[in-house]
């Protein structure tokens, strides 16, 4: 009798794909259904591909996201085995960062094409404008490198065709290691480069801070703040920060740590409040996405039709 039934729905924990497969069947979804692997950017890969599905016409809608448990004995043995768990809290950009606290979550969202979303009447929380996804050049699995990261981060801002002085909120990776935490803001800095902008003008944040690395659905989260940010127009803060890592240089940059809760104004009334949202796999693979807020009137000037 202690012997736990195995039936159809002890699949998932063994082969991940069949968590997805048994949403799509429950929910009667007739589309294409995955799990994507690509470690602590998982949920960005797969909103990569739902993207790339909606623009090519696969399908009409997208269900996305990231999910994720790892509280196994096995998995907090092997992180710190490596070094990379904290003994005792979750530091992000602090000068007390040690290592990543782990967490679970689920984090889905729905997405559709703009106009069809528009057309339907549907409550927009946010619009994806630019994806990209990379590589790190010549790194390992624990030393991520600012060559990889610009990569990714370049791509989405040259299909968003926006300037990074643009974005207002950086949702950061930014697990709380002493390696890590450094490299992204560095990335950051020569992303922005030396001009167009003014100091500390650009909030940093990283949802870890609040709730712990949640690895698989760690991409998922940040957009979901992101989103919630758009809609209740404030700046959410980071916790456990009071005085940047020895190697987080931001004094003089446009960046600042966002550690309160403040308002989130529009710039000039007209332009939309904009986002970007990073998550970094543990292998290597980077994401980086743009997202705005939808406020019906506004739409990038970028994108606009020609004038006639």
């Amino acid at each position: 009798d202690s012997i736990l039934k195995i039936t159809e729905d002890t699949m998932p924990g063994e082969l991940s794909n069949v968590t997805a497969g048994r949403v799509a069947n429950i929910f009667n979804l007739n589309g294409p259904n995955m799990t994507m692997d690509a470690a602590c950017a998982s949920s960005m890969a797969a909103l990569d591909y739902a993207v790339l599905g909606l623009r090519a016409n696969k399908f009409d809608m997208a269900i996305a996201g990231g999910a994720d448990e790892m509280m196994s004995p096995p998995a907090f043995v092997k992180f710190c085995k490596i070094g990379a768990l904290s003994a005792d809290g979750s530091y992000s950009f602090d000068e007390r960062a040690n290592g990543f606290v782990m967490a679970e979550a689920v984090s889905i969202y729905i997405l559709k094409r703009l106009s069809d979303a528009v057309r339907d009447g549907d409550k927009i929380y946010g619009v994806i404008t630019g994806i990209g996804l990379s590589n790190d050049i010549g790194g390992s699995l624990l030393a991520p490198n600012t060559a990889g990261q610009l990569y990714a981060m370049r791509a989405a801002y040259r299909q968003a065709r926006l300037s990074p002085s643009q974005v207002d909120l950086i949702e950061c990776h930014a697990t709380g290691t002493p390696t890590g935490d450094p490299v992204e803001v560095e990335s950051l800095k020569t992303l922005w480069g030396e001009r167009g902008w003014s100091a500390g003008q650009c909030a940093l944040g990283s949802v870890k801070s609040n709730i712990g690395h949640l690895l698989t659905a760690a991409g998922a989260a940040g957009m979901m703040k992101v989103l919630l940010s758009f809609q209740n127009k404030s700046l959410p803060p980071t916790a456990n920060f009071s005085k940047p890592g020895p190697k987080v240089k931001l004094s003089g940059s446009p960046f600042r740590v966002q550690s309160k809760c403040g308002d989130w104004a529009s710039r000039d009334g007209k332009t939309p409040r904009r986002a970007a949202v990073s998550a970094f796999g543990f292998g290597g693979i980077n994401a980086h996405v743009l997202v705005e807020e939808y406020a019906g009137a506004f739409f990038p000037a970028a994108r606009r039709p020609a004038a006639k």
